[in-house]
């Protein structure tokens, strides 16, 4: 039986790789300077905010111009991830809850109480760790990606229909997650009922009461609204979202030494002020919240009302390591080395 969900997509798929070669046809040489740059947020939002100073940096020092198109105009993430893959687009923001499905050790972003919480620590990892910009730099190569950047994006926040204090609490709720294996171990682990649905369908979702919570960084919640169809915000400090930057890897290959040089120096340029960018934006993001909804409730877990999702977390290294083998134990161990020395490196202010 067809499945009409992946025939959309093999339909846009389709159309936009036919539109992109008679585009590139038709422009000549000129156009092909244009670097096609898919996001999954908004323009205003945390990936555009990156994309538009890695844009800026390229267009300032180089006779190449970025095109950057926002969520939605080229689809869902799967499809901008698989139009990076053939070629159609040069660079993708591609989450590890969606590219997990294809690299499934990038889902080690997804297990809960992995990633430092402190910010510094955290940005420090994501710009230094081996593991990241080593080893899984390199499975990024068998699905025709080159990996650029990762960067985090904010912790995650729960927002739900009724007040959420401990995993009992989260019976019977069907969770929305991104589609991706381990996000619906870690909130079956949970105790909830985890519901894998594209981003776009999730308002609805919520509107309805098909499903009655998701996940997402503070902004993120802010700019999609999504506190107008859900009632509570938790603070679990259970993950922090993270976003990888890639290209397709043929193009990246064929680049001049002079151009794979300055598209380092634009990711490098536009990580460090999207870190410095987000300082504060979850305060003002939840501020925001507040206003337009005064009766929404904000609730940060303590230490102990944690540990019973603490817990959870085992059984969800269990399943990461069962699905991933020696690999992804490989990549864990990597991490929680990678996390330490830049602990140490930040702690001791170097």
């Amino acid at each position: 039986m067809t499945n009409p969900m992946k025939t959309r997509r093999r339909n846009l798929v389709a159309k936009t790789l036919a539109a992109t070669t008679a585009l590139t046809l038709l422009a000549g040489p000129a156009f092909a300077a244009e670097w096609k740059y898919a996001i999954e947020e908004a323009l205003e939002e945390v990936q555009g905010v990156y994309a538009t100073k890695f844009k800026e940096h390229i267009e300032a020092n180089s006779d190449h111009t970025v095109a950057i198109f926002p969520f939605g105009t080229l689809g869902e993430s799967a499809d901008t991830t698989e139009l990076a893959q053939m070629g159609a687009i040069q660079f993708v923001d591609a989450s590890p809850g969606f590219t997990g499905s294809l690299i499934p050790e990038l889902q080690v972003f997804l297990m809960p109480y992995v990633l430092p919480e402190d910010p510094d620590v955290l940005a420090d990892f994501y710009k230094t760790s081996p593991t990241i910009n080593e080893d899984l730099a390199e499975l990024y190569e068998a699905q025709s990606l080159h990996l650029i950047d990762m960067f985090p994006e904010g912790e995650v926040v729960m927002t739900t229909k009724e007040p959420v204090t401990s995993p009992a609490d989260l019976e019977g709720v069907k969770f929305r997650v991104m589609t991706t294996p381990l996000l619906v171990e870690t909130y079956n682990a949970f105790g909830a009922t985890a519901t894998p649905l594209p981003w776009g369908e999730t308002f609805s979702g919520l509107q309805l009461n098909m499903i009655q919570g998701q996940e997402n960084p503070m902004f993120f919640v802010e700019s999609t609204k999504m506190y107008e169809v859900t009632d509570h915000i938790t603070f679990t400090g259970h993950n922090t979202f993270t976003t990888a930057v890639a290209a397709n890897k043929s193009f990246y290959d064929g680049l001049s030494d002079e151009d794979k040089a300055l598209v380092t120096e634009a990711a490098d340029a536009a990580y460090d002020y999207i870190i410095d960018y987000q300082k504060g934006l979850e305060d003002e993001a939840l501020a925001k919240i507040q206003e337009a909804k005064p009766s929404m409730t904000v609730t940060r877990l303590t230490d102990e009302q944690r540990e019973p999702f603490r817990k959870a977390d085992e059984q969800v290294r269990e399943k990461f390591v069962e699905m991933t083998g020696d690999s992804g134990k490989a990549v864990l161990d990597g991490f929680e080395a990678d996390i330490k020395a830049s602990q140490e490196r930040v702690g001791s202010g170097g």
